[in-house]
């Protein structure tokens, strides 16, 4: 009917890169995506910046940039202390979409930083990290039907150190459970359904090397969860009607992990970072005559006078020691190879009523390049088990119109999301966009 309300199926793919969807779409692994991409738009998509879940999904679900919704990592330090705090959904400043539409009704299943779930106009399963079923589901009368299909809201990543199999076992059953969850609540009534596959993230921190090598030993079961991920989206698209829009994206992309670099192991050795006489090193025993220091991945802060404990820069000294920090980190190297892609400024990235309590300085690192904080790390450069890394500039973002022109712009970010989202609703035009 001419009337009837246009509904928004939104399916994420934590972490999957262009190239590997468009890939597998070629290949036959995902043949449903291959379909779809047919009658549909795909664009490569920026991330937020650093390109972590935490602050990409964020900028996604309000449509707008860390300095207005408030979550710059996975960790931050409250005001005047040196104090580790991990923010939540209730650290994020502006609401995101389902709250600001309180006449429609949604459904949305994993959603990363949407712990702790609160009171909706219909159903919200947190995704990672959410520490306790109980409060990652609203309403809380969905747990015992959770409980029933034994869903998890998370893979065990701990026995990917134990043994793959064990990893591989563990990423299906969860995934199956994430497919057992979708299926019971799509029969609800709703106007947005929203459902994110985090597996795919996790896959490809441990076993990207897979993908890239097809005679690797994993290389069959890399394919396979990504074929069973493609059967869900076949599955799905295939119940949608025909008003309803369609969205698939990534928060940021992947790519080969060859290093690990140790952001404060640099500010250390070149005397910018020190910690208390004979305390261990970490953030709580940061000494005054430090002069910077970072939080995960590569967020850099002057450790200015009046903003912390110990703060040992004047704000006269603070640009002085900001361009320290930028010679330093643009001539990093290691084996002949550049280390850092690109270095930020608070200005640059960041702009709203939280812009202050951003960080200074943000790196980005070249390929191949993880970049790291962990304030006690003694070694610049190591390798752990991952094999992948995220990656900036190569997120995606499908829709299911073929003339995107008036819809999106033609470099989307995560942060453009919520308004293409609201455009394919309403046929609005996007200015600035040439026809």
């Amino acid at each position: 009917m001419a009337d009837e309300k246009i509904r928004s199926v939104i399916i994420g793919l934590d972490g999957v890169p262009y190239g590997l969807l468009r890939a597998f779409a070629e290949e036959g692994v995902m043949p449903n995506t291959a379909d779809l991409m047919e009658n549909g738009t795909l664009k490569k998509m920026k991330s937020s910046i650093p390109e972590i879940s935490s602050v990409a999904w964020s900028s996604v679900i309000t449509g707008v940039n860390p300095g207005e919704h408030g979550i710059f990592g996975f960790t931050d330090i409250p005001p005047n202390t040196y104090r580790l705090t991990f923010p939540n959904f209730n650290n994020l400043k502006v609401n995101p979409f389902w709250e600001k539409d309180g006449s429609s009704s949604h459904i949305l299943i994993n959603i990363p930083s949407t712990y702790p779930a609160r009171g909706m106009n219909g159903v919200l399963i947190s995704g990672f990290v959410a520490l306790d079923l109980e409060k990652a589901v609203f309403p809380k009368s969905l747990i015992p039907h959770l409980e029933e299909i034994d869903y998890r809201v998370d893979v065990d990543s701990g026995k990917a150190h134990e043994s793959m199999e064990l990893f591989i076992k563990d990423l299906n059953v969860t995934n199956e459970a994430r497919i057992a969850a979708y299926r019971r609540l799509w029969e609800r009534k709703w106007d947005t359904f929203m459902l994110v596959f985090t597996g795919t993230d996790r896959l490809m921190h441990f076993l990207w090397d897979a993908y890239e090598d097809k005679t690797h030993v994993y290389g069959g079961a890399f394919r396979q969860y990504f074929r069973r991920v493609d059967e869900i989206i076949g599955e799905i698209a295939g119940k949608i009607k025909e008003t309803d829009d369609f969205i698939m994206l990534s928060d940021h992309g992947f790519e080969r992990l060859d290093e690990d670099v140790y952001i404060n192991a640099v500010l250390a050795e070149e005397r910018l970072l020190s910690f208390e006489s004979g305390k261990e090193a970490r953030l709580a025993n940061i000494s005054s005559e430090t002069k910077a220091f970072a939080l995960d991945p590569a967020r850099i802060y002057v450790n200015l006078e009046g903003r912390y404990p110990r703060g040992g820069v004047k704000p006269s000294e603070k640009e002085t020691v900001i361009e320290r920090i930028i010679d330093i980190f643009g001539s990093l190297s290691h084996e002949g190879r550049r280390v850092i892609k690109s270095i930020y400024s608070k200005d640059d990235i960041y702009s709203g009523a939280h812009r202050e309590k951003a960080p200074d300085i943000v790196l980005m690192g070249e390929k191949g390049f993880n970049l790291k904080a962990a304030p006690g790390a003694g070694e610049v450069f190591s390798k752990g088990i991952f094999t992948g890394k995220h990656s900036y500039d190569d997120a995606f973002l499908f829709i299911n119109r073929k003339e995107p022109q008036a819809i999106m712009p033609d470099e989307p970010t995560v942060s453009d999301v919520l308004d293409i989202m609201n455009r394919m609703k309403e046929g609005s035009v996007y200015e600035g966009v040439s026809q």
